[in-house]
């Protein structure tokens, strides 16, 4: 995500038409047709678009629309090839009607998008820079409404009713489950809970939570939920419910699910009604019967909720002290856990015990945390210049810097301005964009806050600049890549020496094409000989060229390559992280002075990447796993590969759809990053005992709203594609960021300030770390 704009100005700029004709075979595929109508589209060729268009309607039409006509709502995403030649149709009419707005024909275009709508109204177009698909409907809806000139509007401070559950059975607050029950064979793939007192347990658990599901039935809300008519429609429609009493009752009685995934979504929706002992019963219950469910993700992945169940419940505990609650001893290890078949899994469960400490115990383990706990003897050490790795005697690492330790306090800096779009490649370098000809970058050195919301600068809203609002922030760390925008290296210098920001350098190793020499539709090859020795020339001229700055943190290898899209990495991997390592060695031999890291998606492929790619130094990982933080995401690390680990990107929206309101959105932003970084800072060296110690940071995603990213520049987008873990339940990715952009007559220069600025001010200058 953190790279989109990157990525769609190469992806459009890597089409190939040949000799800037139109040559056709006599059957061309849909895909084709479209795949040339995005290049037209970049070069604003009308007559090349029009040309396409006929040759799409004159093959495919009928078959387009008989697909089209046999929907009543959107397929879904593991059936969504079988109608392919409908959404090619609807792409390059889509395309048509953008050509046609560009160049002022706005008569036309409406008519064009008009007909999208009208003929294909559940058709969709492949995103690969997300891994999604969107709507040409809702795209084709926002053109009209540009052409119309309708003004873009602040998200409304809406107000939802709403209703927190109420149990007729609530059980106890916390269950010892060893009084109902026997531990077999923990720690081992044969574990399992032997229950010996079921009715004393379901009376503890209370209603709805395994295995009290009986007294659902006789609570009389229940009945008068059913009567109402509040628990029509299917479950998933209630994650987010308002009415939480019905939500609550919805996923206890279905039956689609398993019981696993039923009792995460029930403690979901407890947590998020503030019912944290409820919360945390249906989580413990999941590990302690439910360890190896498995449920698919939207991207038809492997989901473990044991694992996320075990995360949940340390988040709520490290978030509500005054629960007074520890959790000692759970781990659920998933043997084979990072490809895509769980075919191979084994599951090795330990579920551990949650206590309630008296208040005087509870305090004077609190009083023990103010202080860092012992880390040892280093034992290991990676790097002989200012930047260096090391590992300790207790397993802790740790980066160093000029010999002081050094946390990554990292954000993803992007200065868009509203109107720039990669998908028509107009984004510009935030180091060169000089709109008011002052010689000073325009978003670093220019920017403004308007703390009054009015959409324009007012005598007491002077100019800041966002370095010196990332400063006070706590910054030390941005992340960037050497390509296809080159870096203005005396922008750098003066941002490393007026503010000390270091940057953390990275090559995209023939992600999206970038650096390989590859189309977009052939992809990067990692067998590939051309490729790979354009792709090794490309790192080490970054490093030549760069090696000796001031700012250099490290180098970074990758941008989740291994998730595929225009390139064979998630094809290929073992020969994929082979080559990383080679490119590794390489980059050690031009440079001892500063480690490897390498940009992964998640953990997939870590056993691979552990295999194949030994001289890499740190592991780094793109990771959006929800509120709770990372899970088993730093154990998994160590287990696998004994490196040190930092998140290359993490974040959330702050818009969460119609359940919440813009404020409290904000709040819920806020909140997801700071579990994040607190799920970070507990697993640093020398911070928590509970802690693995392998974090040596993280980069937040993103400094600032992009409006660009669900299509249409100049409109704020409130629709969202792809289904993701926040408080809306959708990756709205024109929310990200740190700050908004007001309404967006103000950019590039306003500074829209949201609530997770404070939120990192407080955590990021804080005295332990």
């Amino acid at each position: 995500m953190s790279n989109n704009a990157v990525l769609r100005i190469v992806m459009i700029t890597c089409w190939l038409l040949g000799s800037g004709q139109l040559l056709f075979a006599q059957d061309v595929a849909s895909q084709e047709i479209v795949r040339l109508g995005w290049k037209a589209s970049n070069d604003d060729d009308l007559p090349a678009i029009e040309a396409l268009y006929r040759q799409m309607m004159d093959a495919y039409e009928t078959k387009a629309l008989e697909e089209s006509q046999s929907l009543n709502a959107f397929p879904l995403r593991d059936v969504n090839a079988k109608y392919q030649i409908m959404n090619d149709a609807a792409t390059i009419l889509f395309i048509k009607g953008e050509c046609l707005m560009h160049q002022g024909k706005s008569d036309e275009a409406k008519a064009v998008f008009n007909t999208v709508i009208k003929q294909y109204p559940w058709a969709q177009a492949w995103d690969p820079s997300r891994g999604a698909y969107w709507s040409i409907k809702e795209k084709s809806q926002a053109s009209i409404d540009a052409i119309d000139g309708k003004e873009v509007q602040k998200v409304e401070r809406r107000k939802h009713p709403r209703t927190s559950p109420t149990l007729a059975f609530p059980g106890q607050e916390v269950v010892d489950f060893t009084q109902y029950g026997k531990f077999q064979n923990v720690g081992t793939k044969d574990y399992h809970f032997s229950l010996f007192d079921n009715a004393g347990l379901a009376a503890a658990q209370g209603e709805g939570i395994y295995p009290n599901l009986s007294d659902l039935y006789k609570d009389p809300q229940y009945k008068k939920a059913l009567q109402e008519g509040r628990l029509k429609g299917k479950h998933w429609d209630f994650v987010d419910s308002d009415d939480m009493q019905a939500a609550i009752y919805k996923w206890s009685a279905i039956s689609e699910e398993t019981a696993g995934v039923r009792l995460f979504y029930k403690g979901a929706i407890f947590e998020r009604a503030h019912m944290y002992f409820e919360a945390i019963k249906c989580y413990q219950s999941i590990v302690v019967f439910f360890p190896s469910t498995i449920a698919w993700t939207y991207w038809q992945t492997p989901w473990y909720p044991g694992q996320a169940a075990i995360a949940k419940i340390k988040h709520i505990i490290r978030d509500h002290p005054e629960l007074r609650l520890v959790y000692k001893g759970a781990k659920i290890r998933i043997l084979n856990g990072f490809d895509n078949d769980p075919k191979n899994d084994v599951t090795i469960t330990s579920p551990g015990k949650i206590t309630q400490l008296s208040e005087r115990e509870f305090a004077r383990i609190q009083s023990l945390k103010h202080e860092l706990i012992p880390v040892g003897k280093v034992v290991k050490q990676i790097g002989k210049g200012a930047v260096r790795l090391v590992k300790f005697s207790s397993g802790h690492w740790q980066l160093l810097v000029k010999n002081k330790p050094y946390l990554i306090k990292g954000v993803t800096y992007e200065a868009t301005k509203i109107g720039q779009s990669a998908d028509k490649g107009t984004i510009t370098s935030w180091m060169d964009d000089d709109l008011n000809k002052n010689g000073k970058p325009d978003g670093p050195y220019d920017s403004w806050i308007d703390a009054n919301g009015n959409g324009k600068q007012d005598p007491d809203e002077p100019v800041v600049g966002d370095l010196r609002l990332m400063k006070d922030m706590g910054v030390n760390t941005i992340r960037l890549y050497h390509q296809p925008l080159k870096p203005n290296k005396e922008v750098l210098r003066q941002m490393f020496k007026q503010y000390g920001f270091r940057v953390i350098m990275g090559d995209f190793l023939g992600k999206y094409a970038i650096g390989s020499g590859a189309t977009w539709s052939e992809g990067t090859d990692y067998t590939n000989p051309v490729h790979r020795k354009k792709m090794m020339q490309s790192v080490k001229d970054m490093v030549m060229e760069y090696k000796d700055e001031p700012f250099i943190l490290f180098w970074l290898i990758g941008n989740e390559n291994n998730y595929g899209v225009a390139s064979n990495a998630d094809k290929k991997p073992n020969e994929y992280f082979k080559f990383v390592n080679e490119v590794a060695l390489m980059i050690k031999s031009i440079d001892k002075d500063h480690p490897v890291a390498i940009c992964n998606g998640d953990t997939l492929f870590l056993d691979k990447f552990a295999k194949y790619a030994p001289d890499v130094d740190i592991y780094g990982s793109n990771a959006y796993r929800g509120d709770f933080g990372f899970g088993s995401f730093w154990d998994q690390v160590a287990e696998t590969v004994d490196k040190p680990a930092f998140i290359t990107e993490y974040g959330a929206p702050a818009y969460a759809g119609e359940h919440l309101t813009y404020e409290e959105a904000q709040e819920a932003q806020a909140a997801y990053h700071r579990s994040n970084w607190l799920d970070i800072l507990h697993n640093s060296a020398g911070y928590d005992d509970d802690g693995v110690g392998n974090a040596i940071g993280g980069v937040a995603f993103q400094w600032m709203d992009e409006w660009w990213k669900n299509y249409e520049p100049f409109k704020h987008d409130t629709r969202a594609d792809t289904i993701g873990p926040f408080a809306g339940g959708y990756y709205y990715e024109e929310w990200f960021g740190i700050f908004g952009q007001g309404e967006g007559k103000g950019s590039p220069f306003l500074r829209e300030e949201r609530k997770v600025y404070d939120t990192y001010q407080a955590l990021w200058n804080s005295a332990k770390k």
